[in-house]
């Protein structure tokens, strides 16, 4: 759980198969003289697994075990002590004839084993493809005959007020199937993931139902189920979903890659109000204004600059900040967008080639690849005495992230030696050394990050 209220979901769906086209329900059960959801269900459970997870976690230890001078002091070894532990969540088949099974990255986090449990009870080892935090989005594959996949739908399509059907398996009882509606579309700022356009229903999710398929009324699937919100850690009708789309984007560059590479543009933008519309005079009311455009990037390139409004991507009118974050983010480095936007009132179109998100550490020959996935910058308050380093930017999940790195923490002392430029810091990290000890300022508080060295960029 990444917060006291919020406990994840685990199930997921998504289906590459030609499937037999479902009616809509409920309908009639003529001989029973009752309304049943039975068929869909028939055609669609066969496509949502059980996921049983080993991992491999690390022992908690006294504070003072993490402070390299005591350990030396004390002959304290540095080897980090772990213990196995099994945790349970769901998947869903998305390609029969391959074997591939979607499912959540905090469900196979840290897996030293994962087994897959089909529906009639076989269970088999998968292979991890690939995963990805941000999203909250991992590919596995089984190797078995006779697979059902689950269809996708067209996330995009669905209103709030359709009703959807949750599959998974909640507390690990086993395959559990719940109804509701969609609550809300397009919710984000939970700080549940980096990536965040959730589905919100009120179809029960309890945890354990990670990974697992959100259907619709025809059978397909539109979302997978990531998150929920109660006081008690179980469902009070508040539940999150990846939207499909979203997951079938992350799904194509794991199948390729077992990776997702991020898209970057190049702008900082805020959401278009609609104060700021009516004072602007514009004709939209939703999109993203920019506030600053990078050098040498491909919004600068593509000719945008601050005051330009952008209200469409491809054709697609855009909603706000991380409606755009999130279509970038998901779009492939080198591939070609369309951006509709308005400067003075007149709209315009233009074409952007995106680039790479790189969120490496600056400087060097290489990625220092104990801290990879942060960007830090040199930092200095005013008044205060010397400079510092400040992390400008980490990914989630990343081994920067892993080792307890955020974004706006402080640097100021790394390995008994004060850092006062991203330099210094570069010249220390590339020195030999069989662990790094950082004095970390974060909300006005001190912290002392030790990381183990793994291996030297």
């Amino acid at each position: 759980m990444k917060n006291p209220i919020v406990s994840f979901v685990l199930t997921a769906v998504i289906a590459v198969s030609s499937t037999v086209a479902v009616a809509n329900f409920p309908m009639m059960d003529e001989e029973r003289g009752v309304l049943t959801n039975a068929p869909l269900l028939g055609k669609t459970t066969p496509g949502v697994d059980n996921i049983s997870v080993k991992t491999r976690v690390m022992q908690k230890q006294n504070p003072l075990y993490q402070d390299p001078f005591f350990r030396r002091f004390f002959d304290v070894p540095n080897q980090l002590h772990h213990r196995e532990a099994m945790s349970a969540g769901s998947g869903v088949i998305v390609d029969a004839k391959e074997g591939l099974v979607m499912t959540n990255h905090h469900v196979i986090d840290n897996a030293v084993n994962i087994m897959v449990t089909l529906k009639d009870k076989r269970q088999i080892k998968a292979e991890l493809i690939g995963s990805d935090a941000a999203t909250d989005i991992a590919l596995l594959q089984i190797d078995a005959e006779d697979l059902t996949a689950v269809p996708f739908g067209n996330s995009d399509k669905i209103q709030v007020g359709d009703v959807v059907i949750a599959i998974g398996n909640p507390f690990g009882i086993g395959q559990t199937v719940t109804t509701g509606i969609v609550s809300a579309l397009g919710r984000s700022g939970l700080g549940i993931e980096g990536y965040e356009d959730f589905v919100q229903t009120d179809a029960s999710i309890n945890p354990g139902n990670s990974g697992g398929a959100l259907v619709n009324s025809k059978g397909e699937l539109v979302g997978i189920n990531t998150a929920i919100i109660g006081p008690s850690g179980g469902n009070v009708g508040i539940g999150f979903a990846v939207p499909s789309n979203m997951a079938m984007a992350v799904l194509d560059q794991l199948k390729v890659h077992g990776k997702v590479s991020r898209g970057r543009l190049g702008v900082t933008v805020q959401d278009l109000t609609p104060e700021i519309a009516e004072a602007m005079d514009l004709s939209v009311r939703s999109g993203a204004l920019i506030t600053g455009v990078e050098s040498t990037s491909p919004a600068e390139k593509a000719g945008l600059k601050p005051g330009d409004v952008i209200a469409a991507i491809d054709g697609k009118p855009l909603r706000g900040f991380s409606d755009l974050r999130n279509r970038i983010g998901l779009t492939r480095k080198g591939s070609e967008v369309e951006i509709s936007y308005l400067r003075e009132g007149a709209q315009k179109t233009v074409t952007a080639r995106i680039g790479d998100l790189d969120f490496s550490v600056r400087q060097g020959s290489g990625t220092l690849k104990d801290f990879s996935g942060a960007r830090f910058e040199d930092y200095k308050e005013i008044g205060a005495k010397p400079a510092r380093v400040m992390v400008a930017d980490v990914v989630k999940g990343s081994a920067a992230w892993h080792h307890g790195l955020r974004k706006d923490n402080v640097i100021t002392v790394v390995n008994n030696k004060p850092v006062a430029s991203v330099d210094e810091l570069i010249s220390i990290l590339q020195r030999p050394y069989k662990g790094v000890a950082m004095n970390v300022k974060r909300d006005g508080r001190d912290l002392f990050i030790v990381v183990e060295r793994k291996e030297m960029g």
